[in-house]
């Protein structure tokens, strides 16, 4: 195989997203009366969304600028912080979850709250993502990301999926909340392609390196094959690189050697399968391609620090989680 003939990988975005799974979401379509100001609390591994129906109002996050929400604007709050919305800063903030909501669902409520003015609207959005992959890729993103519906490339179609979301929210039927759940998925990845557009950042580490033409396949062909018995070697002519040149350009870009990438991968999907789909040691020592219960189980304690029949039986706790963050 010569170097021209290998496929480029998938975009580096939906390289990443193509392992991006909503879970444990939560809607609120909120009717503000002027003037207001809300804090919304830090959730960790979360992500907020916001759009804005109608009316204005402000957005802080620590470490980032204010920014003022317009109708259409869609704002994104990636790291699970706490931020606030207001329409009056001198007002104290009114925590959100101590406010009375309507209760649609489980998943999907109605907030009245404010001064008796003009009444603006906006629907949040508190959603995680729980496969590493995505883990990686929020773990890049700015503090705030806000994709104004004037400046937009992607406008229109922006607006006409905002639009659909805002009458689902507005009057909830069969299926509205499956609707809205999808819409967030576009509207969310929407957002986060308009910060690789534009911003530097996206063009390095983990990200840049999936944008190199032949990094960014191998880092594609460990991520869909965990189980094969992936060496240097094997990578290295998979992409028609000498082993030497492989090693290097792998290191230099992703940070880390590519054998301690394949391994960290491995636990970060035995992790997801042990806390989410109660997988057996023996079905995870065979599904990620090692040859023994005891091989797999001493791999895994020597990355994660612990042994993966604790984390079945508990759950990993937020030091485990954290060591598995890449």
């Amino acid at each position: 195989m010569k170097t021209g003939d290998i496929p480029a990988p998938a975009d580096p975005l939906g390289e990443a997203l193509h392992f991006l799974r909503m879970s444990g979401a939560f809607y609120c379509r909120s009717e503000l009366s002027d003037p207001w100001h809300v804090a919304i609390p830090a959730i960790r591994d979360c992500l907020w969304f916001h759009v804005v129906t109608t009316g204005s109002c402000t957005l802080g996050v620590e470490g980032a600028e204010p920014r003022e929400l317009r109708p259409g604007d869609l704002a994104l709050v990636p790291h699970g912080r706490g931020h606030t919305l207001w329409t009056d800063a001198a007002l104290p903030p009114s925590a959100i979850e101590k406010l009375p909501h309507e209760y649609v669902s489980d998943r999907y409520a109605v907030l009245r709250h404010g001064g008796g003015g003009t009444v603006g609207g906006i629907i949040c959005g508190a959603v995680r993502f729980d496969h590493p992959a995505a883990a990686k890729l929020l773990e890049l993103l700015p503090r705030l990301i806000h994709v104004a519906a004037a400046d937009s490339p992607h406008g229109e179609w922006l607006q006409s999926s905002l639009r659909l979301m805002i009458a689902e929210a507005a009057q909830p039927r069969p299926g509205g909340e499956t609707v809205i759940t999808r819409l967030s998925d576009i509207l969310v990845i929407q957002a986060i392609r308009s910060w690789m557009e534009t911003d530097p950042v996206a063009r390095t580490g983990w990200l840049g390196a999936l944008q190199d033409r032949q990094i960014g396949r191998a880092i594609s062909l460990i991520h869909r094959d965990a189980a094969r018995d992936w060496t240097v070697a094997s990578l290295a002519d998979e992409l028609a690189m000498s082993r030497s040149a492989f090693a290097a350009r792998f290191t230099e870009l992703v940070g880390e050697p590519a054998m301690h990438y394949v391994t960290r991968w491995r636990m970060n999907v035995a992790l997801t399968s042990l806390r989410e789909e109660g997988a057996t040691v023996a079905e995870l020592a065979g599904k990620l391609g090692y040859q023994s219960e005891a091989a797999f189980s001493r791999a895994f304690k020597r990355v994660v620090g612990v042994s993966p029949g604790s984390v079945r039986n508990r759950g990993p706790s937020r030091t485990e989680a954290d060591l598995l963050a890449f």
